[in-house]
């Protein structure tokens, strides 16, 4: 059975975020993401993990200047320095919480750019990437690519499942994997069963995300059959975590009767 992890960043915003540990905690989680850890300690972080019978695993590389507009810098030319620090502390986070996987954001590129400019892009997207796999690989850390789909962040340098295999195949390292995240793909390509019967057996899929189509709220609501493609997940013996990044329309734990049917298989 599925294994959920609740995405603080978007779950429980009703508590302050240190407190978001021990909610998730008491409705039964027993494994947290979110988007960015650097705003807090390391040690406090652990702390609450601890306390509160919880694993880490996932979270996001720095990813540039989010309030100017950034997205990731991993494609931008440039930002190739700035994109090591970034790297480095993560990876200093994913050692001192014992997270097995690093989201690396790739980043906007203009809607104009020409087939040249777009060819730098992704020579400067697979360095990157060759560069920080390595160097995760000592810690035991998976990095990451995400297909985002354009209607919610416009731009973004990867929007198909596709995009993000050629990209792990082109770089070849092992412990670099896709994020299939099911609410970006309806909303890109649709034929959400098609692709996790052709995907996840490759091992080339490291963690699985979830929200209800098209709102992002809840997944028991909207066009999705969650239940049916949780059969799909557990048919193909995928045994990773699955994150549970949506809105709740209303208070979080109010809107987990959802999860009822597999509170018992969520460690």
């Amino acid at each position: 059975m599925p294994r959920f992890a609740a995405n603080l960043s978007m779950m429980y915003t009703e508590h302050d975020f240190l407190d978001r540990f021990a909610a998730a905690s008491a409705d039964g989680f027993t494994a947290v993401e979110y988007s960015l850890p650097y705003a807090y300690d390391a040690r406090e972080l652990r702390h609450r993990l601890d306390d509160h019978g919880l694993s880490q695993v996932l979270f996001n590389a720095p990813y540039g200047a989010w309030e100017s507009g950034e997205r990731g810098i991993a494609a931008l030319p440039g930002h190739e320095r700035e994109f090591r620090s970034g790297i480095a502390r993560a990876l200093e986070y994913a050692a001192a919480l014992d997270c097995p996987r690093l989201h690396v954001m790739a980043g906007l590129i203009p809607p104009d750019v020409t087939r040249k400019e777009l060819a730098e892009h992704r020579d400067t997207y697979l360095a990157n990437l060759e560069w920080a796999a390595p160097r995760a690989a000592e810690l035991d850390v998976d990095i990451l690519v995400e297909p985002i789909n354009g209607r919610d962040m416009p731009g973004y340098f990867l929007s198909r499942q596709a995009e993000a295999h050629a990209v792990v195949r082109d770089v070849g390292a092992p412990n670099l994997k896709v994020q299939l995240d099911l609410y970006h793909c309806q909303i890109v390509e649709g034929d959400l069963t098609t692709t996790l019967r052709r995907d996840l057996p490759t091992g080339r899929v490291g963690h699985l995300q979830i929200a209800g189509v098209p709102d992002r709220h809840e997944p028991d609501h909207g066009e999705l059959d969650m239940s049916y493609l949780f059969g799909v997940v557990d048919d193909l013996g995928f045994d990773g975590w699955i994150g549970c990044e949506y809105i709740p329309r209303a208070g979080t734990s109010d809107g987990l009767g959802w999860l009822d049917n597999y509170r018992g298989d969520s460690a």
